[in-house]
């Protein structure tokens, strides 16, 4: 019985910011997410159960801007996160007193947004003895597969989405490897969003991203649809072998991604065909789903390739477990249909299991970021009393930066023919 106490008072004592770990009820924490256009916010437990959940997003509104201006989704923002917040707590059926930390993404994302959630964040704590714990995105989207899978480490890690592309090897919670990432522009920006500086008004004029050049807002079946997603639904329709696309990056023996070439490529074939067909701006070309299909397995095929580096280069070097290893794709991007069959191919030739997490839980969300708190309270790391002092971070580094290296070793990559029906 002694030895009981002693034992209990040691892990309660060396967890102070934490809730007691002898007690029976599950922690549980609070995610904030507004690193972007979604304003999100999830009770979740240590059990990876989600509790309470609600999300604004705001894809009408910048749908009728032509992309997301930072002014208008910091003030979306603000209007609805109170809201959000209050709505996650009572479907969670707790009180706020009841939540064993409050965390809240912090970095990398647009600053105009990142600023309302923690500045709500902060006002939150001021009435809550509640421990803070600040987000990076990407750890989060990385770790979101383990609330459904009980996955162990290491593991790959591929994260694609509107705002980003890397490669990562995941060692811990807050224990990455960086492999390769964007040099440019991430592959959702290149297939979906318009993503103006933080300082602009409007989008800028001209060519934009490629659902925007081919003007798939003025589609029938795509009017209701975001970009990335009406060019998966278009795409189901065409022939991508009408359009010879080259694959970015071909004699680079990294893992690194570049899109903006590949866009290039896209808005010049464009042009050519609406001079052929007579099309003025605003106007949807005939042959628009052979476009949407050609441009969407060049962007897939790239990702897949650069990612087939990343495994070989990780068994090379002997970075992932003989038993299972695993492959994790994450993100908005990985969430298109197209993109994991091409991994599946590329998996299932290198002895790899994929997993993706839900398609609800690879767009940005609440869950992501509670869970992520979650992972942080077992492993009592980041932990802090309260958010006083933190600031956000649109630009931040993720992991060790081991890129170079990749580069080093110069893996040529095996013919795999990736070839599926689209």
């Amino acid at each position: 019985m002694l030895r009981a106490r002693l034992r209990t008072w040691r892990l309660c004592r060396f967890g102070s910011h934490v809730h007691c770990l002898s007690s029976r009820r599950p922690r549980v924490v609070l995610g904030i997410e507004s690193s972007c256009d979604d304003t999100g916010a999830a009770v979740v437990d240590e059990h990876g159960r989600v509790l309470g959940e609600a999300l604004h997003s705001q894809k009408e509104e910048h749908l009728r801007t032509g992309g997301i201006i930072p002014h208008v989704a910091q003030a979306l923002h603000r209007q609805h996160i109170a809201r959000i917040v209050q709505e996650a707590l009572e479907k969670s059926g707790l009180r706020a007193s009841a939540l064993s930390a409050v965390a809240t993404t912090v970095k990398p994302g647009l600053a105009l947004s990142l600023s309302v959630g923690l500045e709500f964040t902060g006002t939150l704590l001021q009435s809550l003895p509640t421990p803070f714990i600040p987000v990076h995105h990407m750890e989060a989207h990385a770790l979101t597969v383990r609330m459904v899978h009980p996955l162990p480490f290491p593991f790959l890690v591929l994260l694609v989405s509107g705002g980003h592309a890397l490669l990562a090897l995941a060692r811990g919670v807050s224990d990455f490897l960086l492999l390769g990432q964007a040099l440019d522009e991430a592959p959702g920006d290149t297939l979906d969003k318009v993503r103006p500086s933080e300082r602009a008004a409007a989008p800028p004029p001209g060519p934009g991203q490629i659902a925007r050049r081919l003007s798939l807002t003025g589609h029938p079946e795509c009017r209701a649809m975001g970009g990335g997603q009406a060019v998966e639904h278009l795409a189901l329709q065409g022939d991508r072998l009408k359009f010879n696309l080259r694959t970015p990056m071909g004699h680079r023996l990294d893992c690194n991604f570049s899109f903006a070439g590949l866009r290039t490529q896209v808005e010049r074939t464009i042009g050519r065909l609406e001079q052929e067909e007579g099309v003025r701006d605003g106007r949807v070309l005939s042959c628009v789903a052979d476009v949407c299909a050609a441009a969407q397995h060049a962007v897939c095929a790239h990702i897949a390739k650069r990612t087939h580096r990343a495994i070989l280069f990780c068994k090379a070097r002997g970075l992932l477990p003989e038993r299972s290893p695993t492959l994790v794709a994450s993100g908005g991007v990985a969430s298109n249909r197209y993109a994991r069959q091409l991994l599946q191919v590329i998996t299932d030739a290198s002895g790899l299991e994929l997993l993706c997490p839900p398609p609800r839980l690879c767009t940005d969300n609440g869950a992501m970021v509670a869970w992520n708190g979650i992972e942080r309270l077992r492993e009592g790391i980041g932990i802090l009393p309260s958010s006083a002092g933190i600031r956000y971070q649109p630009k931040a580094t993720f992991g060790t930066d081991i890129s170079e290296e990749v580069k080093q070793s110069a893996i040529i990559l095996p013919p795999v023919k990736l070839r599926l029906a689209t």
